[in-house]
């Protein structure tokens, strides 16, 4: 069972990714980083990152205007028998590695001077 959660959300993650990649503007450029299935498969959670940083309300404005088209073009695109319902969040684990990383290489650049 939880390997079909594993590929049922890796599914639909790329789905959403590509419907990202067609359907919105470049700015900002929005990221797919994960995504998390009820045990019913009704309803999952797409996590995303932004870049600019600042630019995730304008994402998520997009993101959950275009739901329904969406939700359209994962059923056109999958044989999944049920269609789940939708809901965005911004990622922000991601955001905080990120957020690490980047202190980790100013360390090490500091080291090295």
């Amino acid at each position: 069972m939880a390997d079909r959660h594993v590929r049922v959300e890796s599914l639909i993650k790329e789905l959403v990714a590509a419907f990202i990649q067609h359907e919105a503007n470049a700015d900002p450029l929005i990221t797919v980083t994960r995504a998390e299935t009820a045990p019913d498969y009704r309803r999952i959670t797409i996590f995303f990152t932004t870049i600019p940083d600042d630019r995730e309300a304008d994402a998520m404005i997009f993101l959950k205007r275009c739901g329904s088209e969406l939700r359209g073009y994962i059923k056109k695109k999958s044989n999944l028998k049920i269609i789940p319902f939708i809901e965005f969040s911004v990622d922000y684990g991601e955001r905080h590695r990120q957020d690490i990383d980047e202190i980790a290489r100013e360390i090490e650049r500091q080291d090295k001077k």
